[in-house]
């Protein structure tokens, strides 16, 4: 990691950005897997996933007999984990429901919204050499908590053909209706699309590399909606000379060993603080099987000398970061400065990673400063809230004349017309 000492706050939006990836090349692969997928449906699936997964693939589908005989091959321990997570996120999310509330904004006017769910979704599941079962948890949960019809999930399989008996597992348990061995851009071309075999879906979640997401942003193009814009994991951790530096290292290496195109943020008021933490990733970092990707991820990554925690946190929110760790004493009476960020962790045991598994909150969240904007996935993501009202003739009688006012004023006589005819009604039963 690079140490910057009391950058002037006029240096903060350089030193916010993001590792840049080439968009170029990436909008043509995607145009080019995308308008073969539209034309030739499976047989171009098919093609791109022998070319990228497996080289032997003749079928999309997950058989059946495959998903039932994925609890066999997963230890009593990881399933009880499992479930043990499948709790608290159900329980987190069922708190989200909203409670219709009808409003009479005049007499004989009354307005409410309700919600419905998006009937098709789809979910992309990484499963290369980390398959992200923790995301059918994160994304299955609410979907079915909504109450959508189909939940249709995509992962890549191994060069084996074989798709990580714990991605089935949570599948199955989570209710997940229709499950798919494609990963990459066809898999979101294929959800965007629909072929033969594979549902077209009315939107598209779950998160991915860089080829994935422009897959994403390209379905947008194509009239299926998505859970956000976003890009390669993220964390910063703000810490001060209360910390532990251990733990601090621990999770700036949970988030670096994600991907190499990862970055890591530490932001603090004291010089001691960095120099313990940054000992402390050597040290974490010689002991991890990924250490190659987290040490890459690094050279992305800053250590961010500031004079107090105030602007530790100014520079947070300009950052927009996907996890937002605050590693000091009192972090709670911090919360309300905390403007931009997708999820935040308060004080000294709680970690990004719980946020990641198990404690109820969804890690599927913006990235790349998209949290100046943009919320995580929650139970409103499966659903559409859409309004209503009913007007009386004494409600018509209150409003009709401002309406019939305003329509005319934009030239829109139809408009005002529609009202009229309504008005002279009621009138005429007086």
């Amino acid at each position: 990691m690079k140490t910057i000492s009391n950058p002037a706050p006029a240096k903060w939006e350089k030193l916010a950005r993001r590792p840049e990836i080439r968009p170029d090349k990436l909008r043509k692969m995607v145009n080019d897997v995308f308008r073969d997928i539209a034309k030739q449906g499976d047989r171009a699936v098919l093609k791109y996933s022998r070319k990228f997964d497996y080289p032997e693939q003749t079928s999309l589908s997950v058989e059946q007999s495959m998903i039932d005989k994925a609890a066999e091959n997963l230890s009593q321990q990881l399933k009880q984990s499992i479930d043990l997570a499948r709790q608290n996120i159900e329980k987190f999310h069922l708190s989200q429901r909203e409670v219709s509330v009808v409003v009479e904004t005049v007499p004989g006017v009354t307005c409410w919204r309700e919600s419905r769910a998006i009937e098709k979704v789809g979910i992309y599941i990484p499963g290369g050499s980390a398959p992200l079962f923790s995301t059918v948890l994160m994304l299955a949960i609410p979907a079915k908590i909504a109450g959508c019809s189909e939940i249709v999930l995509c992962t890549p399989p191994d060069k084996f053909g074989n798709i990580h008996p714990a991605i089935l597992y949570t599948a199955q348990l989570t209710g997940v209706t229709k499950i798919f061995a494609i990963g990459g851009m066809q898999a979101i071309g294929a959800m965007t699309f629909g072929t033969e075999s594979v549902p077209k879906t009315d939107k598209i979640f779950g998160p991915g590399n860089q080829y994935v997401m422009a897959a994403k942003r390209y379905a947008q193009l194509q009239g299926v909606a998505i859970d956000m814009p976003a890009g390669p994991s993220e964390v910063l951790v703000i810490a001060d000379e209360s910390c532990n530096p251990s733990f601090v290292a621990a999770d700036l290496l949970s988030q670096a060993e994600h991907g190499p195109d990862s970055q890591v943020m530490l932001v603090t008021d004291s010089k001691k603080t960095i120099k313990e933490i940054l000992k402390e990733i050597d040290l974490q970092i010689a002991l991890l099987p990924r250490q190659d990707i987290a040490a890459q991820a690094l050279k992305n990554s800053r250590a961010i000398l500031l004079n107090n925690l105030d602007e530790c946190l100014a520079f947070s929110n300009l950052y927009a970061p996907e996890h937002l760790i605050l590693a000091i004493e009192n972090s709670a009476e911090w919360v309300k400065k905390v403007i931009n960020a997708g999820s935040v962790f308060l004080g000294r045991y709680s970690c990004e990673s719980l946020g990641d598994y198990a404690s109820g909150t969804n890690h599927t969240l913006p990235t790349s400063g998209f949290a100046k904007a943009y919320s995580g996935v929650s139970l409103d993501s499966f659903v559409k809230k859409i309004t209503f009202q009913q007007v009386t003739e004494q409600g018509i009688c209150e409003i009709g004349p401002a309406v019939e006012t305003m329509a005319e004023a934009e030239q829109l006589l139809a408009h005002k017309n529609a009202v009229t005819l309504r008005l002279k009604e009621t009138l005429s039963k007086s």
